[in-house]
């Protein structure tokens, strides 16, 4: 198993700072194609956390180790500084990055999440794709309307089943490693490690109508990114980036130009 992690690389002969997208849990690199498509002026690359997309599956996936996985993609580039925007998990590990770290970071953007310990509200969801017979299921709409007994939203079910693909053995397989996900969920959800406060630029940038970057964890903020900035985009929730890509995309170049 190769120890580095999958990246897509977009503008790689452009000059400037190197800047990283990083996804969310059950996501992959190409759901930020959107936020790298804003950035063609600069060199971007586009990654797959560990048991997500592309990279390597792996038994276990500590914030920690997520973050190591990042660092030795830069060294393999020969990246010494980069520009990072992580949204929820991918927003988690980049500040976990920052406390290992911070000389790797020049600039650091976290979409919609906080350095806290959130309450496990994807039981749901997780119990919506085991309940998936990939062996035997048929097409994208049987899983769907299997999935649909558990997650109510038609759009979070598009998004899960971008994770459905076809197995080469016949029938279809979850790209994703869903036994680890499920195995590693308090990792996950908890707070990243503290080790130092990030002196660096910060933005937070969070949905106004989305509760995972409250005014009460502003203290949480504080010790891990003092001085960090927070707009909040109104009119949209969790995904903001892909519910108002215009504003968060406009947000997010006018704090890394």
């Amino acid at each position: 198993m190769s120890d580095l992690i999958y990246c897509r690389d977009e503008n790689p002969e452009s000059a400037g700072t190197p800047l990283i997208l990083v996804h969310g849990l059950f996501g992959a690199s190409e759901n930020l194609m959107g936020i790298a498509r804003a950035f063609d002026n600069r060199p971007v690359s586009l990654v797959d956390l560990r048991n997500h997309g592309r990279s390597f599956h792996a038994d276990t996936m500590s914030q920690t180790e997520m973050a190591q996985d990042l660092i030795r993609l830069l060294d393999a580039k020969g990246w010494h500084k980069v520009d990072l925007l992580g949204h929820s998990l991918g927003g988690k590990v980049g500040l976990q990055l920052s406390q290992l770290a911070p000389e790797r970071l020049n600039r650091l953007v976290v979409a919609d999440i906080a350095p806290v310990d959130y309450q496990p509200h994807h039981q749901l969801i997780l119990e919506g794709l085991d309940a998936v017979d990939t062996a035997t299921v048929k097409s994208r709409a049987e899983a769907d309307q299997v999935m649909s007994e558990y997650i109510e939203e038609p759009g979070v079910r598009s998004f899960l089943l971008m994770n459905l693909v076809r197995s080469p053995q016949g029938g279809y397989q979850w790209r994703c490693n869903l036994d680890a996900l499920k195995k590693n969920y308090a990792d996950i959800r908890c707070a990243p490690v503290f080790v130092q406060a990030f002196e660096g630029p910060c933005l937070y940038i969070r949905g106004g109508n989305s509760e995972y970057v409250q005014d009460t964890y502003q203290a949480a903020i504080d010790r891990f990114t003092p001085g960090a900035e927070i707009q909040t985009l109104t009119g949209c929730g969790h995904w903001l980036h892909a519910e108002k890509p215009a504003d968060f995309n406009r947000t997010a170049k006018a704090f890394l130009s």
